[in-house]
């Protein structure tokens, strides 16, 4: 079999395929065979159809599917013995493919279109400066957070009546009768819980003004609470019965309670950070402001690695097979149901990433960086404790974060995805080492302005 590329620029090319009958036929021959042991035909016992039979009833398709698996072998041997730098995938040549006659042929010539990658040039020096935003931890944002650490070190504590309507009510609730009396039969809930504020009526929300533990309010629950999941969960029953309420209610107040936020003292220094770690409201603001500053690092880690991103594809700016690349892309996306508008619309992008791709691929190339397994499974438990860490579970100790993290990496695509994501961490790291950072203190607020500005750039482009 013999196979030929022509160039037609510098970033297309055609592959030309050369098949004559000693390439394919020792493979048909052989799945004829396969077929004659398995065939089952009236008239015939199990494996005794004659092939001259199998042949004419399935010769021709399986010297078509014989003949594609080679050709798509033997072009993938070929591009990876030749170090052929293609993008994406070969595509059936609309131009240069010839007619093929499958039932009269017996030497065949398939053409097949490929994308070129582009020679990149890349020098990566002092020269290159990118912009590294720090953000500020102002008075304000530490302030918030102290509000934030009362808040949730707060507690409900109970209070004789109802002052401001954001009361949390413990109440004996039962269904009354067309008399008002407790309905036979009717629905009793003994320690119901109740917030005052999620009310939406104001003159039933009203009702409550001033109440005090014993006394006794009667409601319609249905036009007192907004759907009838709150009161299916208030009263614990299934949401259809609730649905088919009427009818008033009688709430026997038998406790109130208000929330009250955690004092700023020692208890509270305590709490937070273990017994004497902070002994002072100004010590207490100085750990906050570290903490935040620490928190706000990724961010500042993600912009940067955006804008390197961004600088280097201007920097570098491949000449690309656009033309090549549009239709592949609609040729390999048909099941997605992607029109050409939608391709026209997010070429500009997948564009601009492919072209960080080839600049990624030969700094890993050039300069030798490797990712071992080690590395990979650090950063699924990092990516685990974060995980946790967003239900409220900090600080897992490391043997749990190793039995967790291999789960991540079990399926082959989120392990390939893994690994993608620590080389360019490292190509980043390396990026970083190389180049000058003009760091830059911004507000929180600047900060959230200019990431917005990266996402209208990117949903323009």
């Amino acid at each position: 079999m013999d196979i030929t590329k022509e160039n037609k620029d510098d970033l297309n090319a055609v592959l030309k395929v050369q098949v004559k009958p000693e390439d394919y036929k020792e493979r048909v021959d052989q799945v004829v065979k396969d077929y004659k042991k398995k065939a089952k035909m009236d008239g015939f016992r199990p494996g005794k159809v004659p092939e001259s039979l199998i042949r004419k009833m399935y010769g021709r398709s399986i010297k078509i599917e014989e003949i594609n698996k080679l050709v798509s072998e033997k072009i993938s041997e070929y591009i990876q013995n030749e170090d052929v730098q293609i993008l994406g995938q070969p595509l059936p040549s609309h131009d240069e493919q010839k007619n093929i006659n499958w039932d009269h042929d017996n030497e065949f010539e398939f053409a097949f279109d490929i994308g070129m990658a582009p020679d990149i040039e890349l020098e990566i020096s002092e020269e290159d400066k990118v912009p590294y935003y720090t953000i500020q931890v102002t008075d304000e944002l530490i302030d918030k957070q102290v509000e934030n650490y009362l808040e949730r070190y707060g507690e409900f504590k109970p209070i004789d009546a109802v002052e401001n309507k954001d009361e949390i009510i413990s109440a004996h609730v039962s269904e009354l009768d067309g008399d008002g009396n407790p309905k036979e039969d009717g629905i009793v809930k003994e320690d119901a819980t109740l917030s005052i504020q999620v009310i939406k009526e104001e003159e039933i929300k009203n009702k409550f003004e001033g109440a005090r533990v014993g006394d006794e309010i009667d409601i319609d629950l249905k036009k007192a609470f907004p759907n009838d999941t709150e009161i299916s969960s208030m009263l614990n029953i299934d949401k259809e019965k609730a649905e088919s309420l009427e009818g008033l209610f009688r709430i026997s107040i038998t406790e109130i309670k208000k929330f009250e936020k955690a004092e700023l003292n020692q208890d509270l220094f305590d709490k937070i950070y273990g017994e004497g770690n902070v002994t002072s409201e100004e010590e207490f603001r100085q750990k906050i402001k570290e903490e935040l500053e620490q928190h706000l690092k990724p961010e500042s880690e993600r912009k940067l690695t955006h804008d390197i991103k961004e600088y280097f594809v201007g920097k570098v700016n491949p000449k690309l097979p656009s033309e090549f690349l549009k239709r592949s892309l609609k040729e390999t996306q048909k099941g997605e149901n992607l029109s050409e508008e939608d391709i026209e619309k997010d070429f500009p992008r997948f564009q601009e990433e492919l072209k960080w791709d080839l600049i990624k691929n030969k700094i890993i190339k050039e300069n030798d960086i490797q990712v071992d397994e080690n590395e990979v499974l650090e950063l699924a438990k990092q990516v685990t404790a974060q995980q946790f860490q967003q239900y409220g579970l900090g600080n897992l100790p490391d043997e749990q974060l190793e039995q967790y993290a291999p789960e991540l990496l079990k399926k082959e695509e989120d392990r390939r995805k893994f690994y993608e994501r620590k080389y360019e961490e490292k190509v980043v790291d390396f990026i970083k080492e190389h180049i000058i950072l003009e760091e830059k203190e911004v507000t929180s607020e600047e900060f959230q302005e200019m990431l917005q500005e990266d996402q209208n750039k990117q949903s323009q482009e």
